[in-house]
């Protein structure tokens, strides 16, 4: 399976975005094939029991092509489908907790929303963090962007893989990159482009 360290960029499937459950699949090939490194299932207001059943039809995709799966929010869907990873918000489970629930070691990632809860989440032993929202986003609409400061300076300071996230896209990501940034996560952008593998190609040559 890829390390955390070798991927760049993350996708993820946003639920939200996608009205018809069965488009999920043909996404995730898609994303595959444009060179996404790693990619999360994110299903905001779904059941448990429905996003078991999506997780288990993506995973048999990305394990295809040593693609780490993460499931967003609910580790007990770790605990029936082998996915790599959960990601916990700042509001959800500990760290802790999740790897409990799912029953097994298995990544954790953690949501962070400034150089203080890098630290933390850290120290808590995140697997990776995501750090943001760097821009305005529709996805996080409640959620002031960070902007482009401490990019940097958390990079320095936090040693695992830091994902920056939020309302990053082709026309800002070398913004993103000059600010210090090696690793981004890519929502709306991916999921709303004409072709999402060109655009996902695109984004992993500005990364590479």
């Amino acid at each position: 399976m890829r390390a955390l360290r070798e991927c760049r960029l993350y996708g993820i499937i946003d639920l939200g975005y996608i009205p018809r459950l069965r488009d999920c699949s043909r996404i995730v090939e898609q994303m595959v094939t444009g060179g996404v490194d790693l990619i999360q299932l994110r299903g905001k207001g779904k059941s448990v029991d429905a996003l078991v059943d999506l997780a288990s039809e993506i995973h048999e995709i990305t394990v295809r092509s040593d693609m780490p799966l993460i499931v967003n929010d609910h580790a007990q869907i770790a605990a029936q489908v082998p996915v790599e990873g959960v990601h916990v918000g700042q509001g959800d489970d500990s760290i802790v907790v999740a790897r409990q629930k799912a029953g097994r070691h298995l990544i954790v990632g953690k949501s962070t929303h400034s150089l203080a809860q890098a630290r933390t989440a850290r120290d808590e032993g995140a697997d990776y963090i995501g750090f943001g929202p760097i821009f305005a986003t529709p996805t996080k609409p409640d959620y002031k962007p960070i902007g482009l400061d401490d990019i940097r300076q958390v990079y320095l300071e936090v040693s695992v893989p830091i994902f920056c996230i939020g309302g990053i896209n082709v026309d800002n990501l070398q913004q993103v990159i000059d600010a210090g940034a090696k690793r981004v996560v890519m929502v709306s952008g991916l999921l709303k482009a004409h072709s999402l593998v060109d655009y996902a190609r695109c984004a992993t040559d500005m990364l590479a």
